[in-house]
């Protein structure tokens, strides 16, 4: 059908929103835009007259876009190389959608975006739509044909999965940016005493490479072991700079409303790592260096105003 400048209209209003739910399901701000552009050919070719609510019948096929990506994308997850983490939204990016309450900017934490992925595809869908956008459970209910008493059973598991997984702990961009200069600091120290005293005992590091940048297949464990990984990963090295084509500067940024280091070469964001920090220290390090990964982080980084970086050469 043809739609006419109304109905596109209403679609553009609900892009945003589509975006954002579809990034927290997903993990992927790529598979996002792809799942709302599908969405849009759907609303294409429905016949719109029949619609009663819009903004529903978005949802309903967005979400049900989203979980039949979820199933198949768990199957491609086992043989990914190496460890799969989300792909980062660096601070200013609109696709992180609302974030008014302290549920809705942890609900897209990079800590809680990877610990979503022990949920299942309901469960995901169930926990982004109630815990992020505030859908009532007669609204998730219709969406995901199911009752209203399922919804909430199964919120009720989500969120204890998700909450069993970290400690939350709330953080300003103030804040943050001391954690990440502190955290600068002591890795391009000369000894890992200083990263020791940052950490949690449990500490743990995950990188993701996707085959494309070397990275450890299993996570750091443990203070002692994460504070040499990263005393190592700042060490000037002759051979990593040839691997990367220079010597990389770092800032102190967010992605997904984390403290995060962004190591930058040439203008092309080659690196996010988020720190995950809880009531006694830096709980969690997760490194994104997939190149595929960090495309849109490297668009939004040339519109930034990101002042001088923290450490001018990184190795």
């Amino acid at each position: 059908m043809t739609l006419t400048a109304l109905d596109v209209d209403r679609f553009e209003a609900a892009r945003p929103r589509l975006a954002a739910i579809a990034y927290r399901m997903l993990g992927s701000a790529g598979e996002a835009e792809d799942a709302v552009q599908e969405v849009f050919l759907r609303w294409q070719a429905a016949d719109i007259e029949r619609i009663e609510i819009p903004e529903a019948w978005l949802t309903k096929v967005l979400t049900n876009l989203c979980l039949n990506q979820l199933t198949s994308a768990r199957a491609r997850r086992e043989t990914y190389v190496g460890e799969w983490l989300p792909e980062p939204l660096l601070g200013g990016d609109p696709m992180l959608g609302p974030a008014d309450t302290a549920e809705q900017r942890e609900s897209v934490s990079y800590a809680v975006l990877t610990l979503m992925e022990r949920l299942s595809p309901n469960e995901r869908a169930v926990y982004v739509l109630r815990e992020a956008f505030d859908y009532p459970h007669r609204e998730i209910a219709e969406i995901l044909d199911i009752t209203s008493a399922s919804s909430q059973q199964i919120f009720h598991r989500a969120k204890k999965h998700i909450a069993e997984g970290r400690a939350r702990t709330e953080i300003d961009e103030a804040a943050a940016r001391r954690i990440v200069e502190e955290f600068l600091a002591a890795a391009t120290g000369g000894s890992v005493a200083p990263l020791l005293e940052l950490l949690t005992g449990d500490a743990v590091a995950h990188g993701d490479g996707g085959g494309r940048v070397p990275a450890k297949a299993t996570p750091y464990a443990g203070a002692r072991a994460v504070a040499k990984f990263l005393w190592g990963l700042f060490r000037p090295a002759e051979a990593k700079r040839k691997f990367v084509g220079g010597s990389p500067e770092v800032y102190a940024w967010t992605a997904n409303g984390e403290p995060a280091a962004v190591a930058v070469l040439d203008g092309r964001v080659i690196g996010v790592m988020c720190l995950e920090v809880g009531p006694d220290g830096i709980a969690a390090f997760r490194n994104q260096v997939n190149p595929d990964k960090l495309e849109r982080a490297t668009a939004l980084w040339a519109t930034l105003d990101h002042g001088e970086p923290l450490v001018h050469q990184a190795f």
